[in-house]
């Protein structure tokens, strides 16, 4: 059996900043013979100071910063409540035992603080592939930690090392009026094009009751700056579908970033070329030309100038507007027509493109397809106004229109009148005449009467009104319809109530 004290203690106690601590003080005595006092200290730099005093069930506490913070337990272990990093220190036990002696021993109290979750914030300005120096990326911020904490950083999942020349950190920490620790670190690095699309985080690491720890960041992205490799250009709508008349935009893009600066030319003569910026968006590369028209056809450039290293790109695109011009109608024989004949119709137009011909009448009626149209045996009335619709299949709305007129002639031809008429002497009656010519005729009566006249498409129409006398009743009257071609004339008959004319 040992001849002294023995006291035993756990070499560290670790706890939570604003926890309670638990020192255990568990001893031997010789015999088991009773203690006689139980002093804490704890060790400031090298002198121990007293926190309490403990015999029997009597504990006296010293006049010490801890005063108010300390309870001692049955198992004479002693409590420190509200534990703030200042307390991470030795504390000691030391039991005396009257005869036999004095044992002590000690514990290192660790105070631990789970940092907050690291704070990052990347480069607002933006970070350019051709810096000569290092960017700053981004900067991570933990606060209120303890011990310190450490920081390291990641792209796209992968740790960062340092690099020189590639990557850098620059790391500073702050001791807190708390004693707690707030870490800051600033990641510099260069970058790629490809990082345009790269996350970057920061991870905190800490111990917590002898395990490593770590807290991650939310992930950022950067704005990168880069010089355009590539530029394109194109029409809107697409080159083949554009007609006279049409909206057209000319779409310039490059693959820089921030975007270059857009110029516009058009080829002219002798391989001189127009510049035609003034009408563009220059920052979004877009030229806007209205109401196309076959001179708008051509070789259009683009050309990007990058502001960083003044590096040059173009690209050049064919503009082709579809157009119809030079309708014409033709018509055999062209001299005048005359009821019977037949004349075949022509048509005719230039343009890029393959083209349709159709023919309609004057009520917009179908009424051939092709370039000619073939009329046999015309009448008066034969539709007097043709019209050849002029349309390209590969150009949707593309079409032009030309009108001819046929013009049938001959001498007058009476298609109606109002004959026989029933009739009573001295009754007012109208007499109708109706007739088909060209040029236009001449109607005339026999007899004296109010006359109307009224014209629709090739027919005229005389109306007269008369009042029924003895020698009208039995003579009739007369209609006489001429032109410079011939004379047709008709006999109205009245009939009186008998049906015979004279009654």
């Amino acid at each position: 059996a040992a001849s002294r004290v023995e006291v035993s203690m756990p070499a560290v106690v670790e706890v939570e900043s604003g926890g309670t601590a638990r020192l255990e003080c568990n001893f031997y005595t010789p015999g088991n013979v009773s203690y006689t006092y139980i002093n804490w200290f704890y060790i400031d730099r090298t002198s121990q100071v007293r926190l309490c005093h403990i015999t029997g069930d009597e504990v006296v506490e010293e006049n010490t910063d801890y005063k108010g913070r300390l309870s001692v337990g049955e198992d004479k272990a002693l409590f420190i409540s509200r534990v703030t990093v200042q307390d991470a220190r030795t504390f000691v036990c030391q039991v005396g035992a009257g005869s036999s002696g004095v044992g002590e021993n000690r514990t290192e109290l660790h105070i631990y603080k789970v940092p907050e979750t690291p704070e990052i914030m990347a480069n607002q300005g933006g970070v350019s592939v051709q810096s000569s120096q290092m960017p700053q990326i981004a900067q991570c911020v933990s606060r209120n930690g303890f011990p310190v904490p450490n920081i390291t950083w990641h792209k796209n999942g992968e740790r960062l090392q340092p690099e020189e020349n590639v990557v850098k950190f620059a790391n500073t920490r702050t001791r807190e009026s708390s004693g707690l620790y707030t870490v800051t670190s600033t990641l510099f690095t260069h970058v790629t094009r490809e990082d345009r699309n790269s996350l970057y985080h920061c991870t905190v690491h800490y111990w917590l009751r002898g395990q490593r720890k770590a807290m991650e960041s939310r992930r950022v992205n950067i704005t990168v700056f880069y010089p355009a490799e590539h530029v394109n250009l194109h029409v809107i709508p697409s080159s083949a579908l554009v007609k006279e008349g049409d909206d057209v935009k000319l779409v310039c893009e490059a693959d820089g970033n921030p975007a270059p600066v857009f110029s516009f030319y058009k080829r002219g003569l002798e391989d001189n070329w127009k510049d035609l910026t003034s009408l563009a968006d220059t920052t979004t590369g877009v030229l806007n030309l209205h109401h196309v028209d076959k001179s708008s056809s051509g070789l259009y450039r683009c050309q990007t100038l990058d502001l960083d290293d003044l590096k040059q790109l173009e690209k050049d695109v064919e503009l082709v507007v579809n157009y119809i011009e030079g309708v014409h109608v033709k018509m055999e024989p062209s001299s005048p027509l005359v009821e019977g004949d037949s004349v075949k119709l022509s048509c005719d137009a230039h343009s890029p493109v393959a083209l349709d011909y159709q023919w309609n009448d004057e009520k917009g009626r179908k009424v051939g397809q092709g370039n000619h149209l073939f009329l046999s045996n015309l009448t008066f009335e034969t539709s007097s106004n043709f019209s050849c619709k002029v349309m390209a299949p590969s150009v949707p709305g593309l079409e032009r229109s030309k009108q001819v007129a046929v013009a049938v002639q001959g001498k007058p031809r009476i298609v109606s009148i109002s004959s026989p008429l029933y009739v009573q002497q001295d009754e007012v009656v109208n007499l109708t005449c109706k007739a088909i010519a060209f040029p236009r005729p001449s109607v005339h009566w026999n007899i004296n009467g109010t006359t109307h006249e009224y014209v629709e498409n090739q027919h005229i129409a005389s109306n007269l009104t008369v009042r029924v006398s003895r020698d009208l009743l039995r003579a009739g009257a007369m209609c006489r319809v001429s032109n410079a071609l011939g004379v047709s004339e008709k006999h109205i008959q009245l009939l009186g109530e008998s049906g015979n004319p004279d009654k």
